[in-house]
């Protein structure tokens, strides 16, 4: 397998989202609330023109909020359906190439994780659980394809 991987941290968790679904990676400065929202949505963004829905991934993953009040988040950007969302990450690290197709996780995960995971892939760094992108996006109520 070669596919590339974006090696990111959320919830302090190093985990890896597919790199060929990240348009970029960027400092979001400004947070704008949306009354009403779903709860893993932090707000609305401005990139190049284009509004970004930003997802909280840790709040996406039942983990907790992640605190958005100090400024600058990190955040990945990726368009699904037609839409764009930057999704709110602790730490971007480094993009690697899998080194296997992804296998079933054999060790107890919390919810978020179980239910987001695509599988773990070995990489030169070691094993890194799959994170699927649609999941974190829609939030707790949605499952990853089959």
């Amino acid at each position: 397998m070669s596919e590339l991987l974006l090696i990111v941290t959320i919830a302090g968790e190093r985990i890896a989202l597919p790199a060929s679904a990240v348009e970029s990676v960027v400092e979001l400065d400004t947070l704008i609330p949306v009354p009403r929202a779903a709860p893993h949505v932090a707000g609305l963004s401005a990139l190049r023109s284009r509004v970004l829905t930003v997802i909280d991934c840790q709040r996406s993953l039942e983990l907790g909020d992640t605190d958005c009040s100090d400024g600058i988040r990190e955040a990945a950007v990726v368009e699904l359906d037609g839409h764009h969302y930057a999704l709110i990450v602790e730490l971007v690290e480094d993009v690697v190439e899998a080194q296997s197709d992804p296998v079933p996780v054999r060790a107890a995960m919390e919810k978020g994780w179980e239910r987001a995971s695509l599988g773990m892939v070995e990489t030169e760094e070691g094993p890194f659980l799959l994170v699927d992108i649609a999941t974190l996006i829609g939030g707790s109520d949605v499952r990853p394809a089959a």
